[in-house]
């Protein structure tokens, strides 16, 4: 493959620093200096890698040139929480929690009906138009969960269909209790952990649990831990859904068993915040705004988490029936005005938190080595990202 010039960059964030080789895992740099900006900037390319970042002036030549004709780009986005295996429709569901019904899990199961429903190539279908979508916006790496099939065959055709897709699939046969369990709770779970779990693992990365005690379908403290040993001992990496519908045992959870990512933290007492931020190097607090724009929740306390050093992410959490969009830019936008971030962390925290969260180093920043994933803005910079909310504004080079 020959190298490519990638020119004509108004202004470039490489989210690595002043120097451009600060790694995805350090820490030492706010989030301002974390960015990196280069102005009028290139980028060369080779073997979809980044083989060369600097001033335009100074690029060296290359086979192949585009000119971006002064837009800004940043890192492609990490999106670390996605499912985007599923069938059906629930706009109604929407509907009626705009009106005052309240969220608590239970219309997963009209999900799990549908996507049950669904044959390969129409789940096939879906997936591919979702991914479409998520790199229309900016995003280049897509983590993709399981968790709306609960058998144990559904449950190993959504990973593999995923696995088609992306890298980062996550099995959440613990996503809730079926409706055909609902009376042998210890039934479902020793099939989750015995051969469902075995069916999928091979087409896993992670396994994953709604570990959520403030909801009757999901999955108590006790259980989780189960669940997630099990997996671990399977050879599959930790995540955690925890803290989403009020305080709960989610976080601490995962900080103890090094889970590398517990995702929500909406409700946080003082000790799940400290125990996120001693655990800062190995737990990302992976928060998904979209959520709680589409259920009118309470947002979570991001400066709370920031000010103590906790690692944060951000993440679409696309789904059917709690924040059905793909969209990070819009993610980035209401973090910025509903958590108060600065456009700056939440850049950061939408590529390099990401990166964290899936314990990637070759995403998550434009750096000599790491993958060439660049997200192009119809924009000067990268605040209009929230300061233009809704509009068209990053998609994934191609």
């Amino acid at each position: 493959m020959s190298a490519r010039l990638v020119t004509g960059i108004g202004t470039l964030v490489t989210c690595a620093g002043p120097g451009g080789d600060v790694p995805v895992g350090d820490r030492s740099l706010d989030a301002a200096t974390r960015l990196g900006v280069v102005e009028d900037a290139a980028v060369v390319v080779e073997h979809g890698l980044v083989a060369w970042v600097g001033p335009a002036a100074n690029a060296p030549a290359a086979d192949d040139r585009i000119d971006l004709g002064g837009r800004a780009v940043v890192p492609g986005f990490v999106d670390s929480h996605a499912h985007l295996v599923s069938a059906g429709d629930r706009a109604a569901e929407f509907a009626a929690r705009m009106a005052g019904t309240p969220y608590d899990g239970g219309g997963i199961g009209v999900s799990v009906a549908a996507t049950r429903a669904a044959s390969d190539d129409e789940l096939r279908a879906l997936l591919a138009t979702r991914v479409a979508e998520a790199r229309s916006l900016g995003t280049t790496t897509l983590e993709v969960k399981s968790g709306y099939g609960l058998t144990v065959d559904d449950e190993a055709r959504a990973l593999r269909l995923a696995a088609e897709v992306t890298d980062e699939t996550t099995f959440l046969g613990a996503h809730v209790v079926p409706a055909e369990w609902r009376h042998d709770r210890a039934g479902y779970l020793d099939l989750v952990m015995g051969p469902m779990l075995a069916a999928c693992a091979p087409y896993a990365r992670w396994v994953d649990v709604f570990c959520e005690p403030h909801s009757p379908h999901a999955f108590t403290a006790d259980e989780a831990r189960r669940v997630l040993l099990a997996g671990r001992a399977a050879g599959l990496g930790l995540r955690v859904h925890g803290n989403q519908l009020g305080l709960g045992p989610g976080v601490r959870l995962a900080v103890e068993l090094g889970a590398a990512s517990v995702d929500h933290c909406t409700f946080l007492d003082d000790a799940d915040v400290d125990a996120l931020a001693a655990a800062s190097d190995t737990t990302v607090a992976t928060l998904l705004p979209g959520v709680e724009f589409s259920t009118r929740m309470p947002y979570p306390d991001a400066r709370a988490l920031l000010a103590v050093g906790v690692s944060v992410a951000l993440a679409s959490d696309c789904n059917p029936g709690t924040c059905n969009t793909a969209s990070m830019p819009f993610v980035i936008a209401l973090a910025v005005r509903e958590l108060r971030m600065t456009a700056a962390e939440a850049l950061v925290a939408a590529t390099v938190g990401g990166a964290r969260a899936l314990r990637r180093t070759d995403v998550g920043r434009v750096a000599v080595g790491a993958r060439a994933d660049l997200a192009v803005l119809d924009a000067p910079s990268y605040e209009h990202l929230a300061y233009r909310p809704g509009m068209p504004l990053a998609r994934a080079l191609s």
